[in-house]
């Protein structure tokens, strides 16, 4: 009989409905619950595409014995936490602070007040590796709560008064300046890997924001080796196996240090983020291989993840069905070199196995190989390599595919947002400009109430119960404010201005211009959550502050670029100790230090041709965080394009810095070296 889980719109709730665990959602009324009950919270956090969730909940959740046990014992509540990643940073900061390492399923035990007492991740149902099984847990949990309350007491009292002394206190509202940037650059030459690419050891996770940041730096300062470090990494990365060289896109992390083995599971964040950046390589660089991989990363999100309402699912899991009934993790994506000859015939399948590199020891398990591109010195046929990949392609989609999270979520929607339309701007894709506002659509439609406040989820055209938080607002607008100048449709920057508007008067302290990830008047958890580092996407802090920036730049708002400035007090402090961890408030800082330039495209209409040359002209200038209004000369839609006139009747292009221009220009060459310098 299901649970309570029946009733949530979220898939990882979902999945654990038919549990006989007696779930709660997190809700007032389990803490309720427990405290008529006088039992303590088991908080379990996982979500959908997590492979040690599964297999915790295979093992412990969907074991009669011990769901009898936490049932007897325990108020079970299950959380989603790409749907709570407020409730989520909470306890994750907790855990991380008592136990030094965090990860999901993260598995906490509250008081009914919600105070943490203790902590973990993935347990066993059997001792493992000096891990106790979760039943151990369980009794000593129980045996603790029920013996040495006054104790439990005590700790969740401590951690509490801990948590809360964990403010953010930066030092000041000044941004970075010049030494600050140059600081953080020697810091991430120091932890560049020259061999591989990426940054650090194994794992390696993509560092699409740290990229966007050198990218940018180049083109405001000329630093090469700043260029070579985006171009290596992005090419190391896009010939191993963490790029699905079949279908497009990228999965997690890679394993290992060489970008071999991915964890398979395919989030839509990490697409959008590389998507973009790909797109920004083409632009700095005219590589082939970037302008191939951008364009077949966004083609992976319309085609895989956009769902029937417009906008783009969460995740597809790393693991699926191997066909012999095992759900293995990777099964969808690896070769073996007799899986080559079964699908493409002798000749072809050893083009193949030397193409992708897939050889009889493998590269993965059981034999099999995750397909890469190595650099070889054999040239190939294109022709018969691109009737390979197709071949290779249909004969995968006969195996059982990886389960995908449908949840809609507002702040990745916004990162997909602006990377379609950015990227069907430059490579002429009007279907991905009109995939970008289709997704657009969605957000205003089901996620914007009338206040213009944000709710963070849906679900097959269905919003969610939970308030959007800060990331969502940020990486929303910044969605709203690319496809406001792509598309030169004004309404999209009165969209982004709503949503800032309630990160001025919701998010920002205002005595220290700090941001916080949750609003003024959100659900309150034992602490308000709070961290400007960036993770496997912007934090909301430099989402907001990139967001606030932009706006600032398209409508000379003196309040949205002062929050923007006292924002980045926090890059300044943490660029130069920490740059790995804060990609995106570094790019943002390099926008705030070259204006950002301000771009006004004024034509008779937005078909004219001269008007389309000098707007594209003007969107592929890698002048840093640059903004584009593009319209009519006499149109209101923009406030950039107010006394902008043509010139002589022709199209125009006006580049300023704080609404002051230089003179303008009809020549598309003028244009772009004025956004290259």
């Amino acid at each position: 009989m299901p649970n309570r889980l029946a009733h949530e719109t979220s898939p990882y709730l979902l999945q654990h409905a038919d549990n006989p665990v007696d779930w709660w959602p997190w809700s007032e009324e389990a803490f309720e619950e427990a405290r008529r009950s006088d039992r303590p919270v088991l908080l379990s956090v996982g979500y959908s595409s997590c492979h040690w969730c599964h297999v915790m909940a295979h093992e412990s959740f969907e074991d009669e014995a011990t769901a009898d046990f936490l049932n007897a014992h325990f108020v079970n509540v299950k959380v989603d936490r790409e749907e709570r990643p407020d409730v989520d940073a909470v306890y994750m900061e907790a855990v991380q602070a008592a136990t030094g390492q965090g990860g999901w399923p993260m598995t906490v035990f509250l008081t009914p007040e919600a105070e943490p007492f203790y902590f973990g991740t993935y347990f066993p149902p059997a001792p493992r590796h000096g891990m106790p099984s979760f039943r151990q847990v369980l009794e000593g949990v129980r045996s603790a709560w029920t013996d040495r309350r006054d104790e439990v007491a005590e700790v969740a009292g401590k951690i509490v008064r801990d948590l809360a002394g964990r403010e953010i206190s930066y030092g000041g509202t000044e941004a970075p300046g010049e030494q600050e940037l140059a600081q953080a650059l020697l810091g991430l030459t120091r932890e560049y890997d020259p061999q591989r690419g990426g940054f650090g050891g194994a794992p390696k996770f993509p560092p699409s924001m740290v990229i966007e940041f050198l990218l940018r730096h180049h083109a405001r300062t000329g630093a090469e080796g700043a260029l070579q470090m985006a171009q290596d990494t992005g090419e190391r990365m896009a010939r191993g196996g963490i790029y699905d060289q079949l279908g497009g896109g990228f999965a997690r992390y890679s394993v290992d240090r060489d970008w071999v083995v991915p964890h398979f599971e395919k989030m839509l964040y990490d697409n959008a983020l590389l998507c973009r950046v790909y797109a920004h390589l083409w632009r700095a660089t005219g590589s082939d291989l970037a302008r191939r991989v951008a364009l077949e990363t966004a083609d992976f999100m319309v085609r895989e993840l956009r769902t029937e309402q417009g906008g783009f699912a969460s995740a597809l899991d790393a693991d699926s069905d191997d066909g012999t009934g095992r759900h293995v993790e990777g099964a969808y994506y690896v070769w073996t070199p007799g899986q080559l000859r079964e699908a493409l015939g002798d000749d072809d399948a050893e083009l193949a196995a030397r193409y992708f590199g897939v050889t009889e020891e493998g590269t993965f398990e059981e034999g099999a190989s995750v397909l890469q591109l190595p650099q070889r010195d054999e040239v190939f046929e294109a022709g018969r390599i691109a009737s390979v990949r197709q071949r290779l392609l249909e004969r995968r989609a006969s195996r059982p595919a990886p389960g995908r999270d449908d949840k809609v979520v507002a702040a990745w929607n916004g990162l997909a947002i602006a990377a379609l339309a950015e990227t069907g701007a430059y490579f002429d894709r009007p279907d991905l400009v009109e995939a970008a506002v289709g997704a657009a659509d969605l957000l205003v439609r089901v996620h914007l109430d009338e206040q213009a406040r944000l709710t963070r989820t849906s679900k097959d055209g269905r919003a969610g119960a939970n308030a959007g938080v800060l990331e969502d607002y940020g990486d929303v607008a910044e969605g709203f404010l690319a496809l406001a100048s792509v598309t030169g449709e004004g309404v999209w920057l009165d969209f982004a201005g709503f949503l800032l508007d309630h990160v001025l008067a919701r998010f920002v302290d205002e005595e220290s211009g700090a941001l916080y990830d949750t609003a003024a008047d959100a659900e309150r958890l034992i602490r308000r959550p709070q961290d400007p580092t960036d993770n496997a996407v912007p934090s909301g802090w430099s989402a907001a502050a990139g967001a606030l920036l932009g706006y600032a730049a398209h409508t000379g708002s003196e309040p949205h670029r002062r929050a923007a400035e006292r924002a980045l007090g926090v890059v300044k402090a943490l660029g130069p100790r920490v740059p790995r961890f804060i990609g995106w408030g570094l790019a943002v800082a390099e926008a705030l230090l070259d204006g950002p330039r301000e771009v006004a495209v004024v034509g008779p209409s937005l078909s004219d041709e001269a008007t389309k040359t000098l707007h594209r002209t003007a969107l592929l200038g890698t002048a840093p965080g640059a903004v584009v209004a593009v319209g009519a000369a006499a149109s209101d839609e923009f406030p950039l394009l107010a006394d902008r006139p043509l010139q002589q009747g022709a199209p125009a292009a006006y580049v300023c810095r704080n609404f002051t221009c230089d003179a303008p220009t009809t020549d598309p060459e003028r244009l772009r070296e004025a956004l290259s310098s």
